[in-house]
């Protein structure tokens, strides 16, 4: 997670835009209704593939909404998207939007709905048996400050441990891209990885290797769930079309609720639509293994968000950031309402 920073060039401009409601990406009078969708080829968006290849989402908007998506792979592409108007709506996970949120100084974005829990461990090599044989070991992380890399630093610092960013200390931490790191592995580079699913099950079903930590163990606090992927929207668009961001929600709503009443069928349809957009299609058994470690949920799990940013503060990778106001529940919780469910949390007051 990277500290925040006063915002600058496009996005200070589409900030300032937005404060004066007229926003970036806004409406002229000719234009229809538009939504614009932000999210990426990964298991942890599961509910925005299949809620896109089913048609969920689209029919959720209706036949007079212009409804379009964009595909990214880093999270702060998309919360940048958000920014500059180019997606109205994005799912990211939590580092990028808490950045986003510290950079734009609160007033960028909403958290609207949780998607996605849980997914996440750290795999050694079968004969790292125990944490303390980690001490002296080289571990990888997909990215400096993402989350994982937050969530592996953190838990370096709970065994008590010094570790920095340039892979030195008693555990040597190097972030290398997910692809990097099966290789690596492979090759004896690196003797572990704390990764995210699928590429935490693309490594168990390849080599020697197990499964020293799940990530759920580390949060207590939360019964072991945590957020892997969320629900945001520009604040501006949220101002704008608060009744299009209604109607997105319903459409995910119900694509969680399809995902978890037909597993094996939600696993086919992610699957085509991540091979329509990658043109690489994941075996069946790391897909079914990435889908049974991961819990989809409109629920954001808002603990873990505040823990996760608490955590990053405490190992230096983020400034001291004041959340309240981070969650807009209040659309997701009057669709719960109507079904009868409970509200979900966003820990405000």
């Amino acid at each position: 997670m990277r500290p925040p920073s006063r915002p600058t060039g496009v996005l200070a401009a589409c900030l300032a835009l937005a404060m004066a409601v007229t926003g970036c990406g806004a409406l002229t009078e000719d234009d229809g209704p538009s939504l614009t969708l932000g999210y990426f080829p990964n298991v942890a968006h599961a509910p925005a593939m299949v809620g896109v290849e089913r048609g969920t989402l689209a029919d959720a908007l209706g036949d007079g909404v212009d409804f379009d998506t964009r595909v990214f792979n880093a999270g702060p592409d998309a919360i940048n998207a958000v920014f500059s108007g180019e997606v109205d709506v994005a799912f990211v996970g939590p580092n990028p939007a808490v950045n986003g949120w510290a950079q734009s100084e609160g007033q960028g974005l909403r958290v609207i709905a949780g998607a996605a829990s849980g997914g996440a461990g750290l795999v050694t090599r079968d004969d790292i048996t125990s944490v303390d044989d980690l001490r002296g070991a080289t571990v990888a992380s997909p990215q400096l400050g993402n989350t994982q890399d937050v969530a592996l630093r953190a838990f370096a610092d709970e065994q008590g441990w010094d570790v920095d960013t340039a892979g030195g200390g008693d555990l040597s931490i190097l972030p290398q891209p997910p692809a990097e790191i099966v290789d690596a592995f492979e090759l004896g580079e690196i003797d572990g990885a704390w990764l995210p699913e699928p590429h935490l099950s693309r490594l168990l079903t390849r080599g020697d290797a197990h499964l020293l930590v799940d990530e759920a163990d580390t949060w207590a606090e939360t019964d072991g769930a945590f957020v892997t992927a969320h629900l945001v929207v520009g604040s501006e668009f949220l101002a704008r079309e608060p009744d299009l961001v209604e109607d997105l929600l319903r459409g995910h709503l119900e694509t969680v609720d399809w995902i978890n009443a037909h597993p094996e069928r939600a696993r086919r349809v992610a699957g085509d639509h991540l091979e329509g957009l990658t043109g690489s299609r994941l075996s069946d058994e790391v897909t079914e293994a990435a889908f049974d470690r991961i819990a989809f949920t409109v629920d954001p799990v808002a603990p873990s968000l505040f823990t996760g940013a608490e955590r990053a503060e405490a190992v230096g990778l983020l400034d001291p950031v004041d959340l309240t106001g981070i969650y807009a529940l209040d659309p997701l919780d009057g669709l719960l309402a109507e079904d009868g469910r409970d509200p979900v949390s966003g820990l405000e007051g």
